[in-house]
């Protein structure tokens, strides 16, 4: 009764994201990041243009944002889905055997 078993069908839920797929998400992210903080420049430069009020904290805002935000980006865009347990990380590498070369003189030497 063996052949009446059906295998349990692949779920494309659990399917893995194609790698050009989750490299182009991670470049979108970043250059999302980095826009950001090219604003916060452009925001910086106009705020101590005008002088508002609370100027030492909106500077303090841009500055950190100028500051973190590269490290963030260059952190998520490294960033990758962790691998599931099984999950080949590279190629089988075999064990390299060196052949040595065959000796030149055949002859045994004894003590006597």
């Amino acid at each position: 009764m063996l052949r009446d078993r059906k295998p349990a069908p692949v779920l494309i839920t659990d399917a893995a994201e194609s790698p050009e797929k989750e490299l182009r998400r991670r470049e979108i992210r970043y250059v999302i990041m980095m826009s950001i903080r090219a604003l916060c420049l452009i925001a910086g430069a106009i705020l101590v243009s005008t002088r508002p009020p609370l100027l030492g904290l909106w500077l303090g805002l841009c500055v950190a944002g100028m500051v973190l935000l590269p490290w963030l980006a260059v952190i998520l865009a490294n960033d990758r889905r962790p691998r599931r347990r099984g999950e080949r990380v590279g190629p089988v590498q075999t064990p390299i055997q060196v052949a040595l070369p065959a000796p030149r003189d055949q002859r045994t030497i004894d003590g006597d």
